[in-house]
């Protein structure tokens, strides 16, 4: 469903982005994963075809600045871009004309989900008048309303309450089960852990890793937080080849320093 390949983006002489490869099937959970200042945001940026890059990205076999590359791909930015002066309700019209979707199914469709995240009783609020969380999960219900086959999610669980969290996780693997690719980037890693299927591990513009969770083995299979620090934090990482398999001895063990205090010696000297 989605191709990347050998994308590249200068700001300048500064590489934001070099030789990025990345894909997707149908169905599958990637989440792209790295610290401050790695190139996940322009990496989801150039994917968008929001900004010019080197390189090639296909969404569905199209290419991604096609309309109908466009006609299926979904987005939610870290930060919602919504209109100040539209109610939520009027938002959902918005995408339902300007999709060309089914106006009765959609308004249902919309219902369900704003019913989902707690959004019925500010359905008729001016959007300045929300929340940043509140924004945010408009922001979502109108990148799912058309029903892409494709999702991209930029930091989606920022400012979004507990129950939202929880149920943005039940409506992702949702998707996933209907055959929707989905690719979220983020530094939340506990947000992900147990629905993602394939993880990206970025650092300094780069893909230094793929990790597929079916390929994994014990414990790492189970904890993407452990893959994220063993890959990002150590230059001599285990992790540094695409190979899924965790080292054979790591030790669990934590030294900690003697802290005991010397007991003196109460003997008295001999005379």
């Amino acid at each position: 469903m989605l191709r990347v390949k050998k994308l590249t983006k200068k700001f300048g002489k500064k590489y934001a982005n070099e030789n990025v490869d990345l894909s997707l099937d149908p169905g599958e959970i990637g989440v792209l994963l790295g610290p401050n200042g790695a190139g996940k945001s322009t990496t989801m940026k150039c994917i968008l075809g929001l900004v010019n890059f080197e390189g090639e990205v296909t969404v569905g076999g199209n290419p991604v600045r096609s309309m109908e590359a466009k006609k299926i791909l979904g987005y939610v930015p870290e930060t919602p871009e919504l209109y100040s002066m539209l109610t939520v309700r009027e938002h959902f019209e918005f995408i339902t004309r300007a999709y060309h979707l089914n106006a009765e199914k959609t308004r249902e469709y919309a219902s369900e989900l704003a019913e989902r995240f707690r959004l019925t009783e500010v359905l008729d609020y001016y959007c300045k008048d929300l929340s940043k969380g509140m924004q945010q999960k408009v922001s979502i219900i109108c990148a799912l309303l058309p029903h892409p086959k494709l999702i991209l999610l930029d930091e989606p669980m920022m400012g979004l309450d507990p129950h939202a969290i929880k149920e943005l996780r039940v409506i992702i693997s949702e998707l996933s089960e209907e055959g929707v690719a989905i690719l979220i980037s983020t530094h939340l890693i506990s947000t992900v852990e147990g629905i993602w299927n394939k993880a990206y591990i970025m650092r300094k513009g780069q893909i230094l890793s793929c990790h597929k969770k079916e390929e994994m083995v014990g414990v790492w299979a189970e904890s993407l937080e452990r893959i994220f620090f063993a890959e990002t934090e150590s230059y001599d990482s285990v992790w540094q080849t695409s190979s899924a398999k965790a080292p054979a001895k790591r030790s669990n063990t934590v030294t900690r320093p003697n802290t005991a205090k010397k007991k003196k010696n109460t003997k008295k000297k001999k005379k």
